[in-house]
């Protein structure tokens, strides 16, 4: 089992930036590529970006390409989302997710998941 925390959203104006964390705690952080997922008030959940175990790989969705940065540091058992030149369609809730392999980009390819952390964004 691996626990999820997400902290770091908050209410910000358009171009401003948000780091967003997510801790683990329970079985090996380090075994799991993480994903990060938002889901907007009446629209599907939707895939953000995702980092290999060792943290050497990742992918982004279109939407974030170049905005927004995923790293992770396996000795604090941490993720993170370096959200850049945020616009109001960011706004979401975000969820960290544990992958059950690297290049997953759908829901159901992830096995843990936290409670979110809320981003609004304001024009």
């Amino acid at each position: 089992q691996v626990q999820l925390v997400e902290s770091g959203g908050g209410l910000v104006q358009t171009g401003d930036s948000l780091r967003l964390s997510c801790a683990a705690s329970g079985r090996t952080f380090s075994n799991f590529p993480m994903g990060w997922f938002r889901q907007a008030p009446g629209k599907e959940r939707e895939f953000v970006a995702q980092i290999s175990w060792s943290g050497s790989m990742t992918y982004y969705a279109d939407s974030v390409k170049g905005r927004f940065t995923i790293s992770r540091d396996n000795a604090k058992n941490t993720v993170f989302l370096q959200m850049n030149s945020l616009k109001p369609e960011d706004t979401a809730v975000y969820y960290c997710a544990a992958a059950l392999y690297y290049g997953a980009s759908h829901g159901h390819e992830y096995k843990y998941w936290g409670q979110g952390t809320q981003v609004t964004v304001s024009s």
